[in-house]
């Protein structure tokens, strides 16, 4: 995995914002697909499949990262 992920799961209640989101999730080869009019981002495939929903309101709260981390470690067993 890579270096962002590594920080958030060693530190989930760190001051988080989408951009850290969207970088580990490249980092991952996961899309994170921006609100097409509402205020939360979509991680996962955008044809379809498990997705994860995450609120872009600034500080990500820490429930969020520790999903989002053990989302992004699921989907790299596949």
């Amino acid at each position: 995995m890579g270096k962002t992920i590594e920080r958030m799961r060693s530190n989930p209640r760190g001051d988080w914002r989408i951009a850290d989101v969207e970088r580990a999730c490249a980092e991952a080869g996961v899309a994170c697909m921006k609100p097409s009019g509402g205020s939360h981002f979509k991680v996962g495939n955008p044809h379809g499949g498990r997705r994860l929903t995450i609120p872009a309101r600034r500080p990500i709260k820490p429930v969020y990262i520790a999903m989002l981390v053990k989302f992004l470690d699921e989907e790299g067993r596949r």
